[in-house]
């Protein structure tokens, strides 16, 4: 069985050493790294180019691409494009793997020959102070999952190779939220999906102005909502369960909350108001809407505003 492991890079040139460094002692071989530099303007490619020199072998096949359109997905595809392997798993260039991770993966296609399209695996995000905190992982009502806790998140699975060709890939023009996409495309094509249970073996880092993710919302505002819009109309589109657009207005919501703890309330009011209104219309503007679900709602949204934490798992239960 043959994985190959896609990892985009852009100005990690400080950073992705320790990444690659966790490649390296993957236990499981063979493996195949495609490294792709994404437009650096540091010396990310040479950094890439050297770790190719030292440790390329027949067992731990290592190469270095360039992508000039700057987008993750777009050196993501361009990853892929030179991909080998039966499995593929896509990486970010400043987190961290286990040892035993691509052999955790293959123990679980290797225990379901030929009924498995996808494994996912419990991560760790490790936050600028030093602390931890597991991810949200469950094994039951993924799609739900995947909306509120992105569960399929890039480093947090393994994907069979030919399934994942048939998505159609990553969609190279959003900037973010891309992974949480993906992950619902994913999920529309009805994966067999299994789970590695056991201790988190992917370490995301949450390290504010080091972390892929960034530390703020508003200086995007715009870009969230576009994708927000596009999942809820292919969740439409595939006649998915009303709870699941709902879902997705909870996440405007969310989205609304994180506007205002920014002092940005003039782009939260109108986003919120539009989630509500939304939510309301999908009850029908029921006594249970008015009398349960509303009040909820907007509970949560203060919850969001205060930074409390533990508003998805409520949100999921309620909708």
């Amino acid at each position: 069985m043959f994985f190959t492991i896609i990892i985009p890079v852009y100005n990690r040139a400080a950073v992705v050493q320790r990444t690659l460094d966790t490649v390296l002692s993957q236990t499981y071989r063979p493996l195949q790294l495609v490294l792709v530099d994404n437009c650096s303007s540091d010396n990310s490619l040479q950094v890439l180019q050297q770790f190719a020199r030292q440790h390329h072998a027949p067992d731990f096949q290592v190469q270095v691409a360039q992508e000039p359109h700057h987008t993750a997905g777009a050196a993501r595809n361009r990853g892929f494009e030179l991909a080998r392997g039966e499995w593929v798993m896509f990486f970010d260039s400043d987190d961290e793997m286990a040892p035993g991770l691509v052999d955790a993966y293959a123990r679980q296609v290797s225990d379901r020959v030929g009924e498995v399209d996808m494994v996912s695996v419990r991560s760790m995000l490790v936050f600028p102070d030093g602390t931890r905190r597991e991810a949200p992982f469950f094994t039951r009502d993924i799609m739900a999952v995947q909306l509120l806790h992105s569960q399929l998140a890039t480093q947090r699975y393994a994907v069979r190779r030919d399934f994942y060709a048939a998505t159609s890939g990553w969609n190279a023009d959003l900037p973010g939220w891309n992974d949480w996409e993906l992950g619902v495309r994913l999920l529309l094509a009805q994966p067999r999906i299994a789970y590695c249970e056991q201790a988190p073996m992917v370490f995301v880092n949450h390290n504010g102005r080091d972390s892929i993710t960034g530390t703020e919302f508003h200086s995007r505002a715009g870009q969230w909502e576009h994708v927000l819009d596009m999942v809820e109309a292919q969740l439409r589109q595939a006649q998915c369960a009303p709870r699941y657009c709902r879902l997705v207005d909870y996440r405007r919501l969310v989205l609304a909350a994180q506007y205002e703890r920014e002092g940005h309330g003039e782009l939260a009011e109108p986003l919120a108001r539009r989630a509500v209104e939304a939510l309301g219309n999908s009850y029908h503007h029921s006594l249970r809407w008015r009398c349960l679900v509303c009040p909820v709602v907007r509970w949560l949204y203060r919850r969001i505003v205060a930074g409390k934490r533990g508003s998805a798992r409520i949100a999921r239960h309620l909708f």
